[in-house]
Formats: C-alpha cells, structure tokens, sequence
C-alpha cells in the first residue's frame, strides 16, 4: 500500500470474520489493528457446522491444518420428520461428497474455532489486536478513516473494516437502516455430554427433525465428547433477544405436537438458552468511502442454510485477496469485492428464508410435497443442487 495507505487497516469486531479477514491481509503483507469492544476475545454459542467452502477459506487464510485437526466429520446431513420419526432424506458425505466438493463438511465448537484463528493472528507481528475498543462511528477525509471508540479515543487507519456482527455500528453509519428484521422463530441451545443423548440417536450426522412451525437440530462435537442441541419454533417472538436462560418447561412448550422420539432429545437437553432469530434484507450499500461491510454486518442471515460463519470467511478471503491485488487503489479494491460478494450473499440471505418455511417448518398437505420431492432425489441430484454453494471460495462469485 502507497502514501496513506501504509496506515494499517482497521477493523472493528473480534469475532470469526473480523480475525479471518486480520489473516487473510496478514497473508498479503497489510497491517491491521483489530478493535473488539469486549473485554477479552472469545466467541458464545455453540456448535457450527462447516460446508467445504469453508475449508477452501481455511487454507486460504493459513489455518487449513489447525482448523481440520479440532473438526469432527460427519458422515451424513439427515433430514427426518419430526412427526412420524422417519428419515425423509439424507445426503452423503464421504468420498464421493469429498471428490466432488474437494473437501470435508464437518461440525465444530464455535469457542474452537475462533480459538484457531485467534491463535494464528496472536502469532502474527502484522495483527494488532485491542480488547475494551468499542467503535461508535467514524471520521474520514479522503486519506485515511478514523474511528471514533467509546472511551474517547481515536484510532486512524488506511481503511475501515466493520466485522462488529448484527448490531454493527459501523454498519449504522454505511447503510443507515432500521433494526434488523424479527424473525418470529425462537432458538434454544444446550451441549450434553454424549451419555446423556439417547443411545439410538448417537448418529455421526448433522441431524434436522422438521416438524409444524418446528425444527430440531443435532450432531456431536468436540471429539464426540458431546452433542449440540439446537431446536426451534416459530412462537412469532416479537424481540430479539440473545443468550437469555431459560427453564426446561418453556423449551419443551413449543414442541409437545412432535413424535415422542424426537420429544426425547429435548428431554435430554439442560442449560437451555433462548435466542431470537433475526435477519436482514439484502442492500447493496457496503462501501462508503474507506470503510466497508463484511460478515453479519454485511448481511446477516437465518441459520438455516448453516452459512453465516462460512459467508463470513468467504468476505475475509475475498476482501483481502482485492486489496492485495489493487494496492493502492482502494476504491477499486472495495467496489470489486461488493460487486462479487453480494450476489451469493443476497442469495443464501433468501434461501435461507425459504428453506424455514418450505423444509424446516410446513405441516399438513406442504409437508408431504416437501418429503415427496426431497425423498425422490439420487445423492448426485443433491450434489448438483448443493454445488453452487459448496464450490465457492471466496475469489469465485
């Protein structure tokens, strides 16, 4: 980077995007100074899935070896019906998944994950990571971008980066939109230890029961020491609300209509806690000058199609292999990574939208269309389905 932009970049937020995209300039010889406004760096939640376009970002940004060696490969997605507890489909993923996608699909600990990429940009001389750093706006003046923090201070840098997640302030700034859209669908998370999931269920599989206005999700983590639960219902939750604590009894009260074998699992489940899904339309408005939009600032999505990490990872590749590529150019730097990443973004955005309504949450007449159709497909057909996703690195659109 020439003149000014021999000032780092910066970016706000500490969580998976914000350290993938801190590597992947690293990769590329740019400094940067990464403002996270907790107080330490780790990441809540659970587990994550990881798709093969994941893996492609893994490599790219350095930590392909560190991030397969804590993953666990799952042998199958598995789509049953929470109704009659029988499987409607179910998707391979072993050799030839592998073959076809040039890499695994696999579940991790979210705290694992961003443990790697914390460690890789700790080991790093070009990453300057700061905690108790909150953001609340930004200044810029056609050189250089300065961000204005919480506790008064300033910070200048080359660029703007804002990877601070849903309630991104750098994205108030950018975009100048309202809250993001309330879902209405309620989640609830809890990790067991393996024993206590029934035995009959222990399945190496990201596991879905679809069920009316409800979903359950399950797959083992952490070296199959224990299994992450995560159901849903569409309760029409009119707040978001985050990581709250919940009694069992309110868990289980959005699910007493499904088949007593897929009630079982949430029987099993302790330490629930509640989020409310929520999401955003997709805007083309990323860029403002020197700054940019990546991950969930950018454009935040249902869990549903298990992208939001990948998506995340997917920007750091692409945003950082632009400015590598442009140096000294930023403007160009920026607008050919908003111009390629906002299509797919957009894309998964909706899907996963769809994919709530049409797979995880019919009932009645919409149900069996949805069994009837995902049933009949051959391993090939979804592979072809899922290549569009699946395929992409990052530097592809």
């Amino acid at each position: 980077m020439a003149g000014a932009d021999r000032q780092p970049v910066l970016i706000a937020g500490g969580g998976i995007g914000g350290l993938a995209v801190a590597l992947g300039l690293a990769q590329k010889g740019i400094r940067s100074i990464l403002l996270e406004k907790a107080s330490v760096l780790g990441e809540i939640g659970a587990g994550i899935q990881l798709g093969p376009n994941a893996f492609h970002a893994f490599d790219y940004l350095g930590v392909g070896e560190a991030a397969r060696n804590m993953a666990v490969y799952v042998d199958q997605l598995r789509l049953m019906d929470a109704m009659t507890a029988k499987e409607i489909c179910h998707v391979d993923l072993g050799d030839a998944f592998r073959t076809r996608f040039g890499n695994p699909y696999a579940v991790v600990h979210r705290g694992d994950l961003h443990g790697v990429f914390l460690k890789a940009c700790r080991d790093s001389d070009l990453i300057d990571l700061r905690v108790s750093s909150e953001i609340t706006g930004y200044d810029q003046d056609g050189t250089s971008v300065t961000a204005r923090l919480a506790s008064g201070d300033r910070v200048t840098g080359s660029l703007l980066v804002g990877a601070d997640g849903l309630w991104s302030n750098i994205r108030k700034q950018v975009v100048g939109d309202s809250k993001p859209r309330v879902s209405g669908h309620t989640t609830y998370r809890s990790v067991i230890p393996t024993e206590q999931m029934p035995e009959d269920l222990r399945w190496n599989a990201a596991t879905l029961w679809a069920g009316p206005k409800c979903h359950l999700v399950h797959y083992p983590l952490s070296g199959w020491k224990v299994f992450n639960l995560v159901v849903t219902c569409h309760n029409d939750a009119p707040e978001p609300v985050a990581g709250k604590p919940v009694p069992h009894d309110e868990v289980m009260r959005g699910f007493a209509h499904i088949n007593e074998r897929a009630l079982e699992i949430i029987r099993h489940g302790t330490n629930w806690k509640l989020w409310v899904l929520c999401d955003r339309d997709p805007t083309e408005r990323w860029v403002d000058g020197r700054v940019v939009l990546l991950g969930d600032a950018a454009h935040p999505m249902l869990q549903y199609f298990a992208q939001g990490a990948c998506q995340a990872m997917e920007d750091a590749v692409c945003l950082s292999h632009m400015l590598g590529s442009h140096a000294g150019d930023h403007a160009n730097a920026l607008e050919k990574y908003r111009a390629q990443r906002f299509p797919r973004t957009a894309r998964v955005q909706m899907l996963s939208r769809a994919i709530g309504e049409h797979i995880y949450h019919p009932s009645g007449e919409h149900a069996r269309l949805r069994n009837a159709i995902m049933g009949a497909k051959s391993q090939g057909e979804w592979y072809g389905d899922l290549a569009w996703l699946y395929g992409g690195t990052g530097l592809t659109a």
